[in-house]
């Protein structure tokens, strides 16, 4: 999957700024309601997504910018997106792998993929973009969706 498959998921519509929770099951619930809103998922992605955060946790100890990265099964999608939330605060997520750690998220990557084949791939990349501190500093601090896609695309590239 190339670039431009991987920045189709992106919809400047789900870039969002600002966003505030009290704790991460407010915030992945405000998140999911978005794309159950728009279309892009079936009622059971919130559910799904929280349960699954439970077990398998997604915070990243990035460096520069802490990152988490929820997804869930394909059944609960309808359409391919990913979601960005750039938090006003950071929100408490378990590291992903140990489940122990806690990693401050400033920013929240809600992937919903419909083709688990691609969801390797979309991770695979997205991971390769973490692994950068300059470009997830240059994310967080982007404050709008066009300077954010355009960083995306120029990482992904």
């Amino acid at each position: 999957m190339e670039v431009e498959k991987v920045m189709e998921l992106f919809d400047s519509n789900l870039i969002l700024f600002d966003v505030e929770a009290e704790d991460k099951e407010q915030l992945l619930k405000m998140l999911t309601a978005k794309l159950i809103n728009k279309g892009y998922v079936k009622q059971s992605f919130t559910n799904a997504v929280i349960e699954r955060e439970k077990v398998f946790p997604t915070g990243l100890p990035t460096a520069g910018v802490k990152v988490a990265l929820p997804h869930t099964k394909p059944e609960h999608v309808l359409k391919a997106c990913i979601l960005v939330a750039n938090l006003k605060k950071p929100i408490i997520f378990k590291e992903m792998g140990n489940g122990i750690k806690d990693i401050k998220a400033e920013m929240v990557f809600l992937l919903a993929v419909a083709d688990p084949n691609k969801q390797i791939v979309v991770l695979k990349k997205m991971m390769e973009i973490f692994s950068k501190e300059e470009a997830l500093k240059k994310l967080k601090h982007s404050t709008n969706s066009e300077d954010l896609l355009n960083i995306l695309r120029k990482e992904l590239g």
